[in-house]
């Protein structure tokens, strides 16, 4: 990389990407510095000085004058000094040319890392402030590679990492596939940026829901929380401050043609679209959906406990296989929820009228 080249290269960065000049200039000065040290075995310290019309390279060793030398490398005595500039002071240093006719082959090598480091750089840089907006927002990729522990997805400009115990389980995914994704998280990392998906997240089905129900995405419809597991099922609470638009019924669609699309794309996973209301004992009671005949006690305010009631045909409803519908709907309503039937209530001596 000759001088015409290496200011060609420098121009090229600060247009395309948007690089200013003299950060490159400054890079590009201090890691010629280190390189004539490193070839040159120079012991003095050295300042490197790059024309930026010409692109010019100089290089000069550099004194700087002292009472009492403590290393000749580095330091001169106020009178060696004033042999070369009469009126030169303490704290002041004096520079000579040491540039070599050969640095020549140096300098361009070291440009052409210099410049490569510099896009590399900029095109991190560019990735990461363009996903950091994006960080817990869905976006669709091709599936690229595989490895044991994850899938690896190609977003276009960059590539995100799906693991493998961050897909629906149960759901197959096909190389080539094109795949909605989301975003959990994005981290500038030495290596590069490191974009993390996941498709079992809670935000995954919330993200779903804004693209597939136009009310949800025009605020029409408001979406007070999800609780999920994966695979299994999610709960999602839903209302409106219009009074004429049935949230629920909305998110459900005519014959269940909305909702039936977000199934498809969560592998059939089960979900109950809840009716949010800001009476708590009301929204534990739908939260708790298919169970029936649910009659809901609230305990204790501040620590958010409350006590459900059921008979005993919906007492396995309530609670859900291995507890799933109740500890969803804990989630969702960010209430302890106690699950009884009238008779254990009775035997606990807690008096409920039935």
């Amino acid at each position: 990389m000759n001088n015409k080249e290496f200011l060609n290269a420098v121009d090229l960065l600060e247009k395309e990407k948007g690089i200013d000049r003299e950060t490159i200039f400054e890079a590009m000065e201090l890691a010629l510095s280190s390189a004539y040290k490193k070839h040159f075995n120079s012991l003095s310290n050295v300042r490197v000085d790059i024309n930026k019309e010409l692109g010019d390279i100089k290089v000069y060793s550099f004194k700087t004058v002292v009472e009492e030398i403590e290393d000749e490398r580095v330091e001169l005595t106020l009178d060696e000094a004033r042999k070369i500039v009469p009126d030169i002071e303490i704290g002041e240093t004096i520079e000579e040319e040491v540039t070599t006719s050969d640095f020549g082959r140096v300098a361009a090598s070291t440009a052409k890392q210099v410049v490569v480091q510099k896009i590399r750089e900029a095109e991190r840089n560019n990735i990461i402030s363009e996903y950091e907006d994006k960080q817990e927002e869905m976006v669709s990729g091709t599936v690229s590679m595989e490895d044991v522990r994850n899938y690896y997805i190609d977003l276009g400009k960059t590539q995100g990492i799906l693991p493998k115990t961050e897909i629906i389980p149960g759901e197959e995914i096909k190389m080539g596939s094109n795949i909605k994704v989301y975003i959990s998280k994005v981290e500038n990392n030495p290596k590069g940026p490191l974009i993390l998906l996941s498709r079992s997240h809670y935000g995954f089905v919330k993200r779903l829901f804004e693209l597939e129900i136009p009310e949800i995405n025009d605020g029409t419809i408001l979406v007070y929380s999800v609780a999920r597991e994966a695979g299994n099922r999610t709960k999602i609470a839903v209302f409106s401050e219009n009074s004429n638009v049935d949230a629920v019924g909305s998110c459900i669609g005519e014959k269940g043609m909305r909702i039936n699309q977000i199934l498809k794309e969560v592998s059939n996973e089960k979900i109950d679209v809840i009716a949010y209301d800001n009476d708590p004992e009301k929204f534990i009671e739908n939260a708790l959906s298919p169970a029936k005949n649910v009659r809901v006690f609230i305990t204790d305010e501040k620590k958010r406990e409350a006590l459900v009631i059921v008979d005993n045909d919906n007492l396995s409803l309530a609670i859900g296989k291995k507890g799933l519908n109740v500890r969803l709907a804990a989630r969702l309503t960010h209430f302890k929820i106690d699950v009884k039937t009238y008779e254990q209530a009775k035997e606990e001596g807690i008096n409920i009228i039935e």
